[in-house]
């Protein structure tokens, strides 16, 4: 089993953003740049960025206020893109592979759709994008917290009265379809990562506020005006992977296929018995489909003299497990009403 990957505490602009880098393992590789959901960390990329480690260089950075990184003074996933970018822009590795999950997928939707010239590729896994049922949510009972002037303080002295071991077992029940699968050493990094948030003195004030931004971004993507996620997402360029779980109990399943099918160059893939965070659950299939994308990519990419002279890819009529769900995501009737009628978080 892997241990996290290591990492750094980098100054940008004031204040510590802490990255964690999976070296690659060709000398070809391209950047990646991976993005995190609300309350988790760079960690949770560990063995989806080792899967990937041949094709890609991969940097995994820690959220404003979350994991190891200084808290911020604007939660709005406008300031969150809006570090993300300057994170690109400081590394000097533009343009990358960029991935996000959950917060982390509304977060790169927009870096994608404002900054073009920064995203090579995007996979979005569960992104967090707006739907306004909270019932699909397990997040919805937090809802009503975010109406109560100082909410930090009462949230805070809730967390003080469960058990480090306690919430981390409500964290990977909620994300995970079948958190018996998980290994002891991932359950063990879920307890320190608890344990980190309970020893940070501004942890709980950036979760609450992420999560009004988040919401605050749902609301706004209902209105009139380019500020909203799903005008943003149709500006996408960038060839595009979405995942979601078909047991996701953060963010409806059919925000997933709602996103797909906005973004130009999309594919989609849908697993079964999965929950929200694919690429811990099932970091085989998710790095199959991702390569799977940037071969496609490339194939677009090269002169048509070498598309025609490159050699037939065979098909292991043994092989299982592929993810057959990678599809081309075309409109229906019962996804067509998603975006308009479907969220809400993490």
């Amino acid at each position: 089993m892997l241990p996290p990957w290591p990492g750094e505490a980098v100054t940008l602009d004031g204040t510590v953003t802490y990255v964690r880098r999976t070296p690659a393992r060709s000398a070809d590789a391209e950047p990646a740049l991976y993005v995190h959901g609300l309350g988790g960390s760079g960690t949770n990329w560990t063995d989806l960025a080792y899967l990937l480690a041949d094709r890609l260089d991969g940097e995994a950075i820690d959220l404003p206020g979350f994991g190891r990184s200084d808290p911020a003074t604007n939660y709005s996933v406008g300031a969150i893109a809006e570090r993300v970018v300057r994170w690109i822009e400081h590394s000097g590795r533009g343009p990358v592979h960029l991935f996000g999950n959950s917060l982390g997928g509304a977060v790169t939707v927009r870096v994608a759709g404002t900054r073009p010239d920064l995203v090579r590729s995007l996979t979005l896994i569960s992104p967090a994008m707006p739907f306004m049922d909270p019932r699909r949510s397990v997040q919805a009972r937090l809802l009503p917290l975010l109406l109560i002037p100082r909410a930090e303080r009462l949230a805070a002295r809730r967390l003080a009265t469960i058990a480090p071991e306690d919430l981390a077992k409500q964290v990977i029940e909620a994300c995970f379809a079948n958190p018996s699968v998980l290994p002891p050493e991932r359950i063990a990094e879920a307890v320190e990562e608890v344990r980190r948030r309970y020893e940070t003195p501004w942890y709980v004030d950036a979760y609450i506020r992420t999560l009004r931004g988040l919401v605050g971004s749902f609301l706004r993507s209902y209105l009139p005006g380019r500020d909203s996620m799903w005008r943003i997402a149709e500006r996408i360029t960038a060839p595009t992977l979405v995942v979601t779980g078909r047991q996701d109990r953060l963010v409806d399943v059919r925000v997933a296929p709602a996103v797909a099918r906005l973004i130009p160059d999309s594919r989609l893939m849908v697993l079964d018995q999965v929950g929200h965070v694919a690429q811990m659950e099932r970091p085989d299939l998710v790095a199959r489909a991702v390569l799977a994308m940037l071969d496609e990519a490339a194939r677009k990419a090269a002169p048509a003299s070498a598309r025609r002279d490159a050699p037939a890819t065979r098909k292991d009529p043994s092989a299982t497990d592929r993810p057959a769900a990678l599809v081309r995501p075309s409109a229906s009737p019962e996804d067509a009403s998603a975006p308009a009628r479907s969220a809400a978080t993490t």
